[in-house]
């Protein structure tokens, strides 16, 4: 399946602990859109957001946070994994 980064900024900041019950809100909605949204991490003083996320499109993947949360990303890319 593939791999997705996504991309959310917050002005004025955002605070982890509701990005982690976003997240929780995610995991409560992917099964409905084929998506495991697998890992985040977050700046919370430039209100970035980065998600990693298996899902068979683009879409899917946003379709997930739309419906959980309502905070769609301003940018998603396909990526591949490297070491």
């Amino acid at each position: 399946m593939p791999i997705f980064m996504d991309v959310h900024t917050i002005a004025g900041g955002v605070d982890i602990e509701d990005v982690a019950k976003a997240h929780v809100a995610d995991l409560q909605t992917q099964a409905g859109h084929d998506v495991e949204y697998q890992r985040y991490w977050v700046d919370e003083a430039q209100g970035k957001i980065f998600c990693l996320v298996a899902a068979p499109s683009a879409d899917a993947a946003a379709a997930v946070h739309r419906e959980a949360h309502g905070l769609v990303a301003d940018e998603i890319y396909q990526v591949q994994e490297g070491s």
